[in-house]
């Protein structure tokens, strides 16, 4: 957990979007440190143990793949300075999600008055793997090209299975994705396409 906030390193300005955010244990904290959170969860048992535990949380009950990120984040932010999005994401659900998430770096309102300032998750190891990899490694492939277009990617510190309780069967590591100020123009449609064929 203190890996985590020191890696998070929130300010009181922040707008912390948390994809997940389960039974709360980072909630907490989040709340504490920035400006407002706002979260999406799916299952809504959960949802209404947040509700009831964390008044001020602004909780939207969603499947997250099924949410517009770029309006759910112009939505909840208030008058805070920056958005940051932080989550622990579903092994199953994890390249999708990471899709959606770099459009949402791309999208006009995250570089204008309400930047998208990073982007920090918990990912099974080998998705990791493939958006830290260099051309030409095992790893390399269309989430490496995606990722690394959007955003500048940093592999902060791997997680035991220990770590968590139930221990899941995967390894995880802790990621940061920063979106680039200056993004080449592309149609990323089509280059989604070719690396989809390639």
């Amino acid at each position: 957990m203190e890996q985590i906030f020191a890696a998070l390193n929130l300010a009181e300005d922040d707008h912390v979007i948390e994809v997940g955010p389960g039974h709360g244990a980072l909630t907490a904290r989040l709340l504490t440190e920035a400006a407002s959170v706002a979260a999406i969860e799916v299952d809504r048992d959960l949802a209404a143990r947040l509700t009831a535990r964390f008044p001020t949380l602004q909780l939207e009950v969603a499947d997250v793949l099924r949410t517009d990120l770029a309006e759910f984040a112009q939505r909840t932010r208030g008058h805070a300075a920056h958005t940051r999005i932080v989550g622990n994401l579903p092994y199953n659900i994890a390249t999708p999600l990471l899709g959606q998430l770099f459009a949402l770096a791309a999208s006009p309102s995250a570089t204008t008055a309400n930047p998208v300032t990073d982007i920090h998750v918990m990912l099974q190891r080998e998705v990791a793997d493939r958006l830290t990899a260099r051309l030409g490694s095992a790893d390399y492939g269309r989430l490496t090209v995606m990722a690394q277009y959007h955003c500048h990617i940093e592999r902060l510190f791997d997680v035991h299975r220990t770590s968590f309780r139930p221990a899941p069967k995967v390894r995880s590591a802790f990621v940061r994705l920063r979106p680039r100020p200056n993004q080449p123009n592309c149609d990323l449609d089509a280059l989604s396409q070719v690396l989809r064929t390639a």
